[in-house]
């Protein structure tokens, strides 16, 4: 099925694990061992009472760090650039997005429950900033990350869209519920990660499926 793009004036893209392949790319590991390690400092507890905090909020909350602030409290401005602190030599130009960016007509946003400086850095080293007139981090959320419907709200009212002529690309299946009950078009992009596949009650939220995020934009899109 195509995205009848002649509809859609704003697209609007997740940052990690979306802009990027994972299988070539994956910067997740590196988060979760800067987020363990975080942990372990703040309250004295081992590496496996760590990742357990770790994943037991990211799945409760939709961040580990929604749920840090929750439970303690936790400043998120303490928490956030030791954890966005990577090594992003893996990422590399991709030219195929680029030019693939270029032919899409309207605005371009990241909407990612990461930070901004993260988000420009990750552009930056995929050379494709140029595309995107903007970035809504998770402060812009008031930490509130997706999949929470505010968080969405706060979203579409400070960037003036019309979510019945908006796209979302997204990697973590949940997420495009919020953004298909507001009127967004969906598409998520195919992997097999545990917590980012589709629920199996259904998956009715997701109109579209996307395995190269440059190879759908070429070729499923009518204009």
């Amino acid at each position: 099925m195509n995205i009848q793009a002649i509809n859609i004036d704003v697209w609007v893209f997740d940052l990690d694990n979306t802009l990027y392949n994972p299988l070539r790319s994956d910067l997740m590991p590196q988060m979760h061992q800067r987020m363990q390690e975080f942990i372990m400092a703040e309250f004295s507890v081992d590496l496996a009472e760590a990742d357990r905090r770790r994943q037991f909020y990211y799945e409760q909350y939709g961040t580990t760090l929604r749920g840090l602030m929750e439970h303690h409290g936790l400043d998120p401005e303490k928490f956030l650039p030791y954890c966005h602190k990577l090594d992003l030599s893996g990422i590399r130009l991709d030219k195929p997005l680029d030019n693939a960016l270029s032919n899409l007509p309207g605005r371009k946003i990241i909407y990612t429950n990461a930070t901004e400086a993260h988000a420009v850095a990750v552009m930056d080293r995929l050379g494709i900033s140029s595309h995107f007139e903007a970035v809504f981090d998770i402060a812009d959320a008031n930490y509130l990350p997706k999949p929470y419907l505010p968080s969405y709200e706060l979203f579409l009212k400070k960037h003036a869209v019309d979510p019945k002529r908006a796209v979302m690309f997204e990697d973590t299946a949940k997420n495009l519920k919020p953004a298909y009950e507001l009127g967004m078009s969906t598409v998520w992009m195919k992997n097999s990660r545990p917590g980012a596949i589709p629920d199996e009650k259904g998956q009715s939220h997701i109109q579209h499926v996307a395995e190269e995020l440059s190879d759908f934009l070429r070729d499923k899109l009518i204009f």
